[in-house]
């Protein structure tokens, strides 16, 4: 691998940078909505991430690990399914948030197959997302996508646990 790919990451960003730039001093149109738009998603990003993140570490500090293990370790129930069902409809932000929540589960003992159906159901099952669906849409299609999805969810987090033959252990230094 070259060098230049190696540092590909850093160049991209830079070379956007340069074009919103360019395009705002050339009065280039399409630049100027690219920069507007990106501005717009980094404000909507600072504003949403500090209060998640401050969230994630009192979930942290305040829910103790053996009650998480308990909950939705390796001796889980069918009640861990609808915890984490009940849990993702609260979540507001999309994956900015389920992903670190989803690291913060794992970091505390969730089995993985849970962590994998917690992203599933985390991108489904959303309440504001279900209200804007139903208005627009009917009741009846968001019961029969419930119906479907959910179950498919499931399915497929047991399978990626089992296709996952290595088991990942969490971070040592939180265990």
């Amino acid at each position: 691998m070259s060098k230049f790919t190696k540092n590909l990451k850093y160049y991209i960003p830079v070379l956007v940078f340069g074009f919103c730039v360019g395009s705002i001093i050339t009065n280039f149109i399409p630049g100027i909505i690219l920069s507007k738009n990106i501005w717009e998603y980094l404000k909507n990003l600072l504003l949403l991430l500090p209060p998640v993140f401050i969230l994630i570490g009192l979930f942290e500090v305040w829910i103790p690990q053996s009650t998480i293990e308990k909950h939705f370790g390796e001796s889980h129930g069918i009640s861990a399914w609808l915890w984490l069902i009940l849990l993702s409809t609260t979540i507001v932000g999309g994956l900015y948030v389920s992903l670190p929540l989803a690291y913060a589960l794992w970091n505390k003992g969730t089995r993985m197959r849970l962590v994998f159906a917690f992203l599933g159901f985390s991108t489904i099952c959303r309440i504001p997302m279900t209200f804007f669906e139903a208005s627009f849409l009917g009741i009846k299609f968001t019961l029969i996508r419930y119906l479907i999805a959910i179950p498919l969810v499931i399915l497929f987090s047991v399978i990626l646990e089992k296709i996952n033959r290595k088991p990942i252990t969490p971070n040592p230094q939180n265990t």
